[in-house]
């Protein structure tokens, strides 16, 4: 895996939920801001996914293992989006809550990939 693109992802997350976890703090759901942020934060999922997918087309292999390698990567993928329609359905402060834990969700499922690959 690349660690960049990891650490990247850990931190766009973090960030994402500060922002959310703020907008909750002020009473506030989820705006259209909101949602661009996690579309920034899927897409850098989504290319981690991608890389994470011809890394094992190409030989690689993680150090714990394919099948849970694959299932972290497709986790780390649907959580931001996941909470983003659940925040959708909940257009209160608590969509914005959500949305920060989802957040938080994807920075520990980061490190969690990071070792599984052998980091």
């Amino acid at each position: 895996m690349l660690v960049a693109l990891t650490i990247a992802t850990a931190v766009a997350a973090l960030v994402l939920a500060a922002w959310c976890g703020f907008a909750a703090y002020r009473d506030q759901p989820t705006k259209d801001w909101h949602f661009i942020g996690m579309a920034v934060v899927t897409f850098l999922a989504a290319v981690q996914l991608i890389v994470g997918i011809v890394r094992l087309v190409r030989g690689d292999k993680p150090e714990q293992g394919t099948t849970i390698f694959v299932s972290y990567l497709v986790g780390s993928f649907a959580c931001i989006p996941a909470a983003g329609f659940m925040s959708l359905a909940e257009r209160t402060r608590w969509g914005s809550v959500t949305v920060a834990a989802g957040g938080v969700v994807l920075a520990v499922l980061q490190v969690r990939l990071y070792d599984i690959w052998g980091g």
